[in-house]
């Protein structure tokens, strides 16, 4: 069966895109295994760890990516080179994931059959 994949690529708190990409994320968990997940461009900065989203009056929803493991989601991939960009390649995260090249991002693209972008 080929993966589902979700692709994070905006910024956290700028629109409600990562939010509700995380909750497509649980909802889909519940019906599937197949899920990978990856964080590209600015949507690196969704796992970043000690944000404060109260500060700019938005839900804090990043602690919610930590509910990830309890539903079997375990392929998370976050692009070393948009770290790498962002000046955050040591910067710590939420949440374990696997970062990896640009190649590997495309090639985990590849292995899904449907690809979602939030």
């Amino acid at each position: 069966m080929k993966k589902l994949g979700f692709v994070f690529s905006s910024a956290p708190h700028g629109s409600a895109s990562g939010r509700e990409g995380l909750d497509a994320v649980l909802s889909t968990s519940n019906y599937s295994e197949d899920l990978v997940l990856m964080f590209v461009g600015d949507g690196v900065m969704q796992l970043l760890a000690g944000q404060s989203p109260d500060t700019v009056l938005c839900r804090d929803y990043i602690s919610t990516f930590k509910m990830l493991s309890l539903c079997d989601v375990e392929e998370i991939y976050i692009c070393k080179d948009s770290l790498t960009e962002r000046g955050l390649l040591d910067a710590p995260l939420i949440i374990d994931a696997q970062v990896v090249s640009t190649d590997e991002i495309t090639a985990q693209l590849g292995q899904c059959a449907k690809v979602l972008n939030f």
